[in-house]
């Protein structure tokens, strides 16, 4: 019970953070990148600095032997891929290009299907998987 309270929290705490950061997305890409280092490194519970500067495949290996929760891991690799296409957006090519390939390799290390580059992750798709994954309830209820 108090894992899957643990979980629920880490869950809503970490769509509060895609979204927050999704909202300055609109306006501010190198503030959408920032606030979704900060809600991945809160995720994983690792510092950004140090495991968001590794290259792909050892990203993909701590993570995994660090113990996440495969059903965290989806919404780590959705939301790298996002903070790629902010990068992006930035100019800043060379760390878009990392952190998609970190997205791709942290996919293929947990069998989650990899990103399509320069497709952004929606709040839509946000909602759709945690109510999926029975965070919060439908709202056609």
């Amino acid at each position: 019970m108090l894992q899957q309270d643990y979980l629920m929290r880490l869950f809503l705490q970490f769509a509060e953070g895609i979204r927050r950061s999704m909202d300055y997305g609109k306006h501010d890409p190198n503030e959408a990148s920032e606030s979704l280092e900060d809600a991945i490194s809160r995720a994983l519970d690792m510092d950004a600095d140090v495991i968001l500067g590794l290259e792909a495949e050892s990203f993909a290996s701590i993570v995994h032997i660090s113990g996440t929760d495969s059903r965290v891991v989806e919404y780590v690799v959705r939301s790298l891929a996002l903070e790629a296409f902010y990068l992006e957006q930035a100019g800043r090519t060379g760390r878009s290009d990392l952190r998609y390939a970190q997205a791709c390799a942290l996919a293929r290390a947990y069998g989650v299907e990899e990103p399509e580059r320069n497709k952004v992750f929606t709040e839509e798709e946000l909602a759709g998987m945690l109510e999926e994954d029975g965070v919060v309830e439908s709202s056609s209820r």
